[in-house]
Order: C-alpha cells, then sequence, then structure tokens
C-alpha cells in the first residue's frame, strides 16, 4: 500500500484499516508460531528433517509486509492527528 493511498482514505477508514490488520496480524504471527512450534517437535520425534519447518518461513514476508502498513497507517494517523490541533 502506497503512502499516497492513505492521504485518500478518512481517519474512520484507516482506524477500521489498523484494527483489522492488527488482529490478521496477530492471528497470523500465532499460528506461524504453532507451525515453526509443531515442525520442530516433529523433526525430534521422527529424527529426520520434517518439511512443516519451511511453512512458517515462506509465509513470514507476508506478516512483515502487515506490520509495515500497520506502521504506514499508524504514522498517518499521527500526523492527521498532529496537523489538526493548533
Amino acid at each position: 500500500m502506497k503512502p499516497e493511498d492513505l492521504k485518500t482514505l478518512s481517519s474512520e477508514e484507516l482506524l477500521k484499516r489498523q484494527k483489522t490488520i492488527k488482529l490478521v496480524s496477530g492471528a497470523l504471527a500465532a499460528m506461524l508460531l504453532i507451525l515453526l512450534v509443531m515442525g520442530i517437535s516433529l523433526t525430534i520425534q521422527k529424527k529426520r528433517f520434517v518439511s512443516l519447518i519451511v511453512i512458517p518461513f515462506s509465509l513470514l514476508p507476508i506478516l512483515m509486509l502487515n506490520l509495515t502498513i500497520f506502521k504506514k497507517i499508524k504514522d498517518e494517523l499521527y500526523l492527521r492527528k498532529n496537523t489538526q490541533q493548533p
């Protein structure tokens, strides 16, 4: 998401997107952690490499992208709040 796109949205829409991204990112982070723990435990139990370990690392860029967008929305809301007050 480009910063120009954020400037066209209203503050209410930004707050809604921020809340949604925060919830989705938290759920994704929890699922990735669970997958990683499951992969490690299966690797230890079977005493061989289990390909389940690869999935959390391959989906990690999606989480990073969500966190970057969350930060951009947070910065835009902060700028709007500070420019409205005299």
